[in-house]
């Protein structure tokens, strides 16, 4: 890591209150980096809602069991890991929200929404053995990788749905 990179990690509890206090933390994380309130707000949102599926689908609301959350400012971008105890998933399974089948279903909504608000979203294996969600935004004026600056404004959830 370099001198500019900064992280911060956090060990929380498997319970309804660890999901405030991610959103609180990254809110304040994201506003220090210079991202404006509509993209706090994107931020935070997607936080909230990998925050809710590690409690809720990955470690099943046991309290044996933690959430690990990690976020690291680079001077290009803003990156947040959040990390279940549970079994892990494969994106590919999860169910699209906009099918017409799916409609009706609130499952996938969360992943659609981090998906839409963030930059960059994946889900990989964790080393805990559940899921690590990592989710990035460029920061505001930061050089892509392909020389262009970024305004500090993303598209909406359509024009970024997955083929």
């Amino acid at each position: 890591m370099t001198p500019d990179n900064k992280h911060l990690e956090v060990v929380l509890d498997t319970q309804v209150e660890s999901v405030n206090l991610a959103e609180e933390m990254c809110l304040r994380v994201a506003e220090a980096a210079g991202f404006d309130e509509e993209m706090c707000y994107r931020i935070g949102m997607s936080v909230r809602e990998g925050v809710i599926n590690a409690f809720h689908y990955g470690n099943q609301e046991r309290p044996d069991k933690k959430i690990h959350l990690a976020m690291d400012l680079t001077p290009e971008k803003l990156v947040i890991h959040v990390m279940d105890e549970g079994k892990g998933f494969k994106l590919t399974d999860v169910p699209d929200p906009l099918a017409e089948e799916n409609i009706l279903s609130t499952s996938g909504r969360g992943i659609f929404l981090m998906r839409a608000f963030m930059d960059e979203f994946d889900v990989v294996p964790g080393s805990t053995g559940g899921a690590e969600i990592v989710m990035s935004k460029r920061l505001p004026g930061a050089v892509n990788s392909n020389g262009h600056g970024q305004s500090g404004t993303s598209g909406d959830a359509a024009s970024q749905k997955e083929s």
